[in-house]
């Protein structure tokens, strides 16, 4: 088993114990605080402005024995001092302005902001280094401290949420202890002079402040909503959205894992191999994730059994959970494919032009309209917007056209989500499971060969030498297998071809 697959396992299991099984056993409120906190710890990152982005950018060449060790302790203690002094003042600051749980809150993220950037720069070490083993068990690490801690409050029936808060951060300090002992020479050690170093630090912020931009913008359409949402309603509906967001992540986490798996690294493609890629890839996609949303149905029923308090919730699950499968298409595909191209300023122009419309939509529903559908019907919106203008921009490298799948994934979202609004939830189910009915008619073809192209992935895995190389921790076991793979996604491509075109006249 590949440490990546152990990763996404981890991933999984953890994000099942955090969404399922804690707001079982602490109360809603408590429930609530906890999400707002990991809300805001979860972007305290940009507050090393790109530094550690550049640190990537400029060294990632060299490898440990090669590096100017002085140069990049000197950013460790600027990157350290900064942050201690920032988590310092916002204690301080908050001390006089805010009691209560609203103070453990800030006092727990002002922490987050010294723990979270140390660990990303002991996370970027092993990556500039290469290091991709070292670097997938630190992280595998940090996630099951923090889950293993966070089991153990449950079992001690610890209801206070500053605990769960207290077990992330406590994950983060055991990777960097662990970190810390193995790359000694880039945090002990006599540093640069202040010029120097202020200098350096400089050169770094410039070089990696737009890449780190577009990764956090990646990830700020559904934490922009929460957001508002928090702001605007109470602990108890912010709690519930919340925990609605939670489940769609952990259908996201799932897939995602699925296809991180199967799909093999675009990095060891030839380029004339990526367009007829994309659309098997895509075309993999898009039926395996209507086919996953049937798991709503059943799940709701689960839910409103093991989560009663949270049935409420549901509702606003039925709303979300299209988002898998355009969150799904950017991660896996469309932010793979510009990267290929080298087209990573299109990719944050998209991002960002998604979050500033995000934000507008999110701040008339809540303060203009006061309605909470409106704000969570905005994020689907706007997700799905960034999708297609993504998509819209790798069509012009692998000259293909999604014109019509864009027009049958919108009807498919808009007949899910009108379904579960309007229906009983088993009414729901059979009127859904019509819709995928007629989907599968009419793409039956393309459909038989997903199920094809999946099914032999998943028996060439099964075939696989279980050793590994240390890169293949993330990345196909050779350049021999990641072609392979290529190929069997590629194959078939004169039939998929003619099933484009005839679901194109259709």
């Amino acid at each position: 088993m590949t440490l990546s697959l152990v990763a996404q396992l981890i991933s999984l299991a953890a994000s099942f114990v955090f969404g399922m099984i804690v707001p079982r056993y602490i109360d809603e409120y408590q429930y609530s605080y906890w999400q707002m906190y990991l809300l805001y710890v979860g972007y305290v990152g940009v507050l090393h402005f790109g530094l550690l982005d550049g640190l990537v950018l400029r060294y990632s060449q060299y490898d440990y024995d090669e590096l100017d060790k002085a140069r990049l302790r000197s950013q460790f203690q600027l990157l350290l001092g900064f942050t201690s002094a920032l988590a310092f003042l916002t204690c301080l600051a908050s001390s006089f302005f805010l009691e209560g749980v609203t103070l453990w809150i800030v006092v727990l993220v002002a922490i987050g902001i010294i723990t979270k950037n140390i660990f990303f720069y002991t996370s970027y070490t092993f990556q500039i280094t290469n290091r991709i083993t070292q670097y997938a068990i630190l992280v595998i690490l940090q996630k099951a401290v923090y889950a293993i801690t966070v089991v153990v409050l449950l079992l001690c029936k610890v209801n206070d949420f500053y605990w769960y808060c207290i077990a992330d951060l406590m994950g983060d300090v055991v990777a960097i202890i662990i970190g810390a002992c193995l790359n000694r020479g880039l945090y002990f050690g006599k540093a640069l002079a202040p010029k120097e170093c202020f200098k350096e630090s400089w050169l770094n912020i410039s070089a990696g402040i737009m890449l780190m931009i577009a990764n956090f913008s990646f990830g700020f359409l559904i934490g922009g909503a929460k957001m508002v949402i928090q702001w605007r309603w109470d602990e108890l509906v912010f709690g519930k959205v919340a925990f609605s967001f939670s489940i769609s992540n952990l259908f996201l986490t799932f897939v995602t894992a699925i296809g991180v798996v199967l799909f093999p690294s675009l990095k060891r493609m030839e380029e004339d191999q990526l367009p007829n890629l994309y659309v098997k890839i895509r075309d993999t996609i898009s039926p395996l994730l209507f086919y996953v949303m049937l798991l709503y149905f059943p799940g709701c029923w689960i839910l409103e059994m093991w989560l009663p308090a949270y049935s409420e919730s549901l509702v606003y699950i039925g709303i979300l959970l299209p988002i898998i499968i355009f969150s799904t298409k950017v991660s896996l595909l469309t932010n793979n494919y510009l990267k290929a191209y080298r087209k990573e300023k299109m990719m944050l122009l998209i991002n960002v032009i998604s979050v500033v419309i995000g934000f507008v939509l999110f701040l008339l529903g809540a303060y203009v309209f006061s309605s909470l559908d409106f704000v969570l019907y905005s994020t689907v919106f706007v997700i799905m917007l960034r999708s297609i203008a993504s998509e819209v921009a790798v069509m012009k490298y692998v000259k293909k056209n999604f014109t019509l799948d864009y027009i049958v994934e919108f009807v498919m979202t808009v007949a899910f989500v009108a379904i579960v609004q309007l229906l009983s939830l088993w009414w729901a189910c059979l009127a859904y499971f019509g819709v995928l009915v007629v989907y599968s008619v009419l793409y039956r073809k393309r459909i038989a060969l997903v199920f094809k192209q999946v099914g032999g992935l998943l028996s060439k895995k099964k075939t696989q030498n279980s050793s590994a190389t240390s890169e293949s921790a993330i990345a196909p076991t050779s350049e021999k297998d990641s072609e392979e793979e290529g190929n069997l996604l590629a194959s078939d491509n004169e039939e998929s071809e003619k099933e484009n075109n005839q679901s194109k006249e259709n």
